[in-house]
């Protein structure tokens, strides 16, 4: 394991900033983009907080993603509508996406929006989190370039399209972020950055074999999907959606690109404070958590744990002792 550097969130988020000014960002999105690249990071979420940072700024730099152009309405038909993100900051976008979807399902009980022609998201997550802060079930997805194959073949064609749904709970939501590979390339290229085996087979080197080794997936670009076909499937059916409800580009569209950009996305808000009231949400949620907690773990095992709930640990952890970041990727940082 390599030694981290512990860095308080707000010189991260300062220096993250900076660079983004410099960039030309105008200065309160220049701040919001930095804190959400920050609070990845602290969140346990290197691989697409910091570790991405870099790669973020290339692609601003390159004219990949655009700074200065924000989503526009381009339909809507009462509790749904689709937006176009213009190519710009994909995290910006998201953002706003999520929070017009609450914003619907205040008078609706439930708010969807179709995010097209927009770019990485970063971690989904983020914007489910946004959606429980505001008493809402939260669910979102997005859909990606081709990076896996689906069950059978050994030719990419499915999207990672990673999917979000996030629960309220007072201060501890319940958040399920989840890849539709057994690991994401991010954390696929983190754990090859440190020299690091995955835990359990993620997917199959260039003879066809499984492996832990992080770098022979990245090589033969064959991820496990999770749950073998039904992942496989469900990869499938969330690309379709996307692309049917945002009216954008499928993997198939993006996967035309050099690059990854032009993705669709979706968000939807479900008012269930409003329907239920905040304390009646509460009941019924501790119930359930407290019940599946009390689950005795097997021999040798962890602890049973709900999702989200080692995210939580984490950014407390992170926010009390300094986030930990790897010293070469700081020193790249600041360099910017």
């Amino acid at each position: 394991m390599r030694s981290m550097n512990r860095i308080h969130f707000d010189e991260i988020w300062q220096e993250l900033t900076r660079i983004l000014l410099a960039l030309g960002f105008e200065n309160s999105r220049a701040k919001r983009c930095a804190y959400i690249f920050t609070e990845n990071t602290c969140d346990g979420v290197t691989s697409h907080g910091l570790n991405r940072f870099p790669g973020f700024v290339t692609a601003v730099k390159t004219g990949l993603v655009k700074t200065q152009v924000e989503p526009e309405l381009v339909r809507s038909l009462g509790a749904i509508e689709q937006w176009d993100g213009m190519r710009g900051v994909g995290p910006l976008n998201a953002e706003k996406a999520m929070k017009r979807a609450i914003e619907l399902s205040r008078g609706h009980g439930l708010g969807c929006v179709g995010l097209c022609n927009t770019n990485h998201w970063m971690r989904g997550g983020t914007y489910g989190l946004l959606a429980a802060e505001a008493g809402c079930i939260g669910i979102c997805w997005t859909n990606t370039i081709a990076l896996m194959p689906p069950w059978g073949s050994a030719e990419r064609k499915i999207g990672n399209n990673p999917m979000v749904v996030c629960i309220p709970r007072g201060e501890d939501p319940i958040l399920l972020d989840m890849a539709m590979s057994q690991f994401s390339n991010g954390k696929l290229e983190v754990l090859r950055r440190r020299g690091e085996q995955l835990p359990l087979a993620g997917g199959y080197d260039e003879n066809g074999e499984l492996t832990t080794d992080p770098n022979a997936i990245l090589e033969s670009c064959r991820a496990l999907p999770i749950g073998y076909w039904k992942g496989s499937g469900l990869a499938l059916v969330l690309d379709l959606m996307a692309s049917l409800i945002a009216n954008g580009d499928s993997t198939r569209d993006i996967s035309q690109r050099e690059k990854e950009t032009g993705v669709s996305q979706v968000f939807m808000a479900i008012d269930i404070e409003s329907q239920m009231g905040a304390a009646n949400v509460d009941g019924k949620v501790n119930a359930i958590i407290h019940d599946f907690l009390d689950t005795p773990s097997l021999k040798g095992a962890p602890k049973v744990r709900y999702p989200g709930q080692g995210m939580l640990a984490t950014r407390r952890e992170n926010l009390r002792t300094g986030i930990p970041v790897e010293p070469e990727l700081w020193q790249t940082i600041q360099r910017m």
